[in-house]
């Protein structure tokens, strides 16, 4: 374990939880520390065996702290990374995604003297090489539509600390809809969140993604997510899964 923490006064501390995406690696860590804002970077790898230590290393003097060793998934590491840090605001991102320039000051610009527990960006779904496919379907925040559609995207998502702290951060026991259920609690504890209608980061798609290999867990869980917070299942739900399976089949997602 090596965790050093820079004498600095933080706005924001961003997680990165990593495992074997070594290609992506140092793209997504660039495009953190060269934002114009005040960060504290934490990475999390859960023990890779690709080339993604070496990239670490390489930046270490410029992160606030990192480790790599086998760990208890993606939601316990990144609760991991949030409780090491300081700064008022937190969010994490994933290895693969990136952060487009001035994304955080962006963010926090959005959300300071508010009253809102996070706000939320739009943000591009990206090829594997970066290139710009389509935007991520972002809409105002309207709880019917949240439990028919997750218009959340992870990635544009900036949140304060004690209301991260308040709802317990993410829920361990889930890997794939752990973000659907995190906007979940911070939507019913009463503070609306805040939609901020700019581009501030990319979510790639390749065929190594979680969501790609997983979606059957994918589904169960944000239907467990639904149920849990909305109290029904909307019909939906009952043709998503198929017509997912669908596309990928015929290869049109």
């Amino acid at each position: 374990m090596n965790f050093s923490i820079k004498n600095q006064a933080p706005l924001i501390t961003v997680v990165v939880p990593s495992f074997n995406q070594g290609q992506y690696l140092e793209a997504a860590l660039l495009s953190i520390l060269e934002q114009d804002i005040p960060v504290q970077v934490f990475v999390m790898d859960g023990g890779s065996t690709d080339d993604s230590v070496e990239i670490i290393k390489r930046y270490e003097h410029r992160l606030s702290g990192w480790r790599s060793h086998k760990d208890d998934g993606q939601s316990s590491a990144i609760n991991e990374g949030v409780a090491l840090g300081s700064a008022p605001y937190v969010c994490w991102l994933n290895s693969d995604d990136f952060y487009y320039p001035g994304a955080l000051k962006s963010l926090y610009d959005a959300i300071e003297g508010t009253h809102s527990a996070f706000v939320y960006g739009k943000c591009w779904n990206v090829s594997e090489s970066g290139k710009k496919v389509v935007p991520y379907v972002t809409l105002p925040f309207t709880p019917y539509l949240f439990a028919n559609y997750c218009f959340i995207c992870q990635p544009g998502t900036l949140m304060r600390r004690n209301d991260w702290e308040r709802v317990n951060g993410l829920d361990s026991s889930l890997q794939m809809a752990m973000d659907y259920e995190l906007w979940w609690k911070f939507a019913k504890s009463g503070a609306q969140p805040i939609y901020h209608r700019k581009f501030v980061a990319a979510t790639r798609s390749h065929e190594q993604t979680k969501t790609h290999n997983n979606g059957a867990q994918h589904y169960q869980e944000s239907i467990k997510v639904v149920k849990q917070y909305w109290g029904r299942i909307p019909l939906k739900w009952r043709f998503t899964l198929p017509l997912m399976n669908l596309l990928r089949k015929l290869r049109i997602i």
